[in-house]
């Protein structure tokens, strides 16, 4: 087969699985695992074969007319480059592992068919989004990402957490991507052409009039897809999901879809220094904002969510100094160890019974019982740290240079100001997140307390998919002089000023933290905490929805333990109890947004029951009172119609005579 052929099924068969496990999920049961991971799995394999065949060599494209539209037309095309090849792999291999990973992570739970056809979707959309080269068909990848994220984060239904943030994810996306929409028909009325070739092709030559506008409205899609600042406050409530779904999501699928998509279309960003500004401004923010929260968020996977938000800040700021090599290399390697990480602490939550750091501190043994996740998630803590030589040292470093470069006047795609703006943030938030990696693994393996309960090993499907994620984490960044040819061609190796400075602040951002746990865990053993609701026995997807539930009964909110034990709480000191709401931006936009919509809503509903409908009931009720009149008169009666008819006669005659005689008088 040739390989735009091969392209054409990566995205297919996870989409015919979801067809397929939708329609047998109650007829035929047997079928729905096998139908959730063998068509992902040969997807990635195909995926891999595309890789090997593009080889990072010149694009491959392919399109037909999708349909004729008497203006701009709209392709099915295919866009492989180094880029799109590469990507499509990530999401291959990390969809596969979670499909694995759901079949004992939801071994029990009634909604799994409809869970993986979902999955399955998911995965099918982001590859659309992934391979695509006409911008009409990648937005349809692009909703449907958005739907299903709201009916994943969704599962747990029947705790509030979950259908809140599912409302919560599916409505901040949708205000970004409104402006999105208007901005990618800006875009092709402007360059004539949805054609992602076309359009760079139209801008290279200065065809865009108005650059800065377009480009800022596709930021605000991006913003809200891709979880940054001002958009991001989705994503931490997204946690309520279950782990599997979050790292799907975190690490290949939706949050990666607005890089990619910048990426993409980066040239169109490059035109108005004014969005590049805005976008390393949207960055910094979003980088330091997030290392700040994560340092203060009680549950695991909350910190890991903020953790995902600054990650992404740093991809951002590679794209807003220009480099999207550097961007997609990020992207790749967070992508990564982001999956160990949140599949890991779906295995931690499941052994401990809680997904709070504060109640784990306070137990002894969990780095025995759950050996594959504790060793896993170390190294994908080394990883985000950016601590050589793991995959997130070179990427991250792949980022900084890129600033480096811009900053000091070495590359002219950005203004300088940018690249000084995402270098000093991207130094800070080395930092921070060296600080709450540090802080996360010191609760999570470090407890000092009772002995954890031995309720046996893990399940295989979860444990061996940590592995198989851990060994890009481990080697991606050492192979990535080898893959220069897929990254624009130009090297991603790290500069000695940089790495220095970014390794040494990481290690002082760790150092700082730990002395702060040993300064602070003796408080530990005369705080009780008791978070601890689940069984650990049970299924992990009922332990997970438990742990939730009961996290927001003892403590009053699923972010924060009032744990005086938590070295976060002590490095952040007063700025805590700020930087744990998300300083709170959730109730600003309340204030901004919600209330003045729900005051409205109630204006709208008094004037339509009270002054709307007050006019429609009076008209029904003179037309009843006429009715009723009328009705009277209907006795049934011959004699009394008789009567009737002669009176109104005789005053019919009466009128005539003396209407002639007032005519003959005048």
């Amino acid at each position: 087969m040739t390989t735009t052929t091969l392209a054409a099924l990566v995205p297919l068969l996870p989409f015919l699985g979801a067809v397929a496990g939708l329609a047998l999920g109650r007829t035929a049961p047997g079928f729905v695992r096998p139908l959730a991971i063998l068509p992902t799995l040969t997807a990635a394999v195909l995926a891999v074969i595309v890789a090997v065949r593009q080889g990072g060599g010149r694009a491959i494209d392919a399109a037909t007319q999708l349909t004729p539209t008497g203006s701009v037309p709209i392709d099915l095309a295919l866009h492989l480059d180094g880029f799109a090849v590469l990507t499509a792999v990530l999401v291959g291999l990390v969809a596969t592992c979670v499909q694995l990973y759901s079949t004992a992570y939801l071994r029990d739970d009634a909604r799994y068919p409809s869970y993986a056809a979902l999955v399955s979707l998911f995965t099918s959309a982001m590859l659309l989004v992934v391979y695509s080269g006409d911008l009409m068909v990648l937005l349809v990848g692009w909703e449907i990402m958005g739907i299903c994220s709201y009916f994943l984060v969704g599962h747990y239904w029947e705790t509030p957490e979950a259908r809140a943030a599912s409302l919560k994810a599916f409505l901040v996306t949708k205000l970004g991507d409104v402006p999105f929409l208007i901005g990618l028909f800006a875009l092709a009325a402007d360059t004539g052409s949805f054609r992602i070739t076309e359009i760079l092709a139209a801008v290279a030559h200065g065809g865009l009039d108005h650059p800065t506008l377009i480009a800022l409205l596709l930021l605000a899609g991006v913003a809200g897809k891709s979880a940054q600042f001002p958009l991001h406050t989705w994503l931490p409530d997204a946690m309520a999901g279950p782990t599997p779904v979050s790292a799907l999501i975190h690490a290949a699928t939706m949050v990666a879809a607005g890089i990619y998509f910048v990426a993409r279309l980066l040239p169109v960003f490059a035109a108005s220094d004014a969005a590049l500004t805005v976008l390393a401004v949207m960055a910094a923010v979003t980088m330091i904002g997030s290392g700040l929260a994560a340092l203060a968020q009680d549950d695991i996977k909350r910190v890991l969510a903020y953790s995902t938000i600054g990650q992404l800040g740093y991809m951002s700021g590679a794209l807003a100094v220009g480099d999207r090599g550097a961007a997609v290399f990020h992207l790749l390697s967070h992508g990564a160890f982001k999956a160990v990480l949140f599949l890991a602490a779906g295995v931690v939550i499941h052994a401990a019974g809680t997904n709070s750091l504060a109640a784990m501190s306070r137990m002894g043994g969990l780095a025995r019982r759950v050996p594959d996740a504790y060793w896993t998630m170390t190294v994908a803590l080394l990883a985000l740290a950016a601590i050589p030589p793991f995959a997130g040292f070179f990427s991250k470093e792949a980022v900084l240079v890129a600033a480096e470069h811009t900053a000091l006047g070495e590359r002219t795609v950005a203004p300088a100001a940018a690249g000084w703006t995402v270098l000093l943030a991207g130094l800070l938030a080395a930092v921070l997140t060296a600080a709450y990696a540090t802080r996360l693994w010191l609760l999570a393996f470090r407890g000092r307390g009772a002995e954890l309960p031995d309720h046996g090993g893990q399940p295989l499907a979860m444990t061996s998919v940590l592995w198989v994620l851990a060994a890009p984490t481990i080697a991606f960044g050492l192979a990535a002089g080898l893959l220069g040819d897929w990254f624009d061609g130009h090297a991603l190796t790290p500069s000695l000023t940089t790495a220095v400075l970014s390794t040494g602040v990481g290690l002082v951002g760790g150092l700082v933290t730990y002395g702060a746990w040993r300064h602070t865990t003796a408080l530990a053993a005369r705080t009780p905490i008791g978070a601890v609701a689940a069984h650990p026995g049970a299924e992990p997807a009922l332990v997970e929805a438990e742990a939730m539930t009961s996290h927001t009964a003892a403590y009053g909110t699923i972010a924060d333990a009032a744990d005086p034990a938590d070295p976060g709480r002590l490095i952040l000191g007063p700025l805590h109890r700020h930087a744990v709401t998300g300083f709170h931006l959730d109730a600003l936009y309340t204030a901004l947004f919600v209330r003045p919509v729900q005051q409205a809503a109630r204006l709208v509903r008094f004037l339509d029951r009270t002054v709307i409908d007050t006019y429609v009931n009076g008209s029904g009720a003179v037309t009843r009172l006429l009715g009723t009149a009328v009705r009277r008169a209907q006795t049934g009666n011959v004699q009394t119609y008789l009567s009737v008819l002669l009176a109104g006669s005789l005053v019919l005659v009466i009128a005539a005579v003396v209407f002639a005689n007032v005519n003959a008088g005048s």
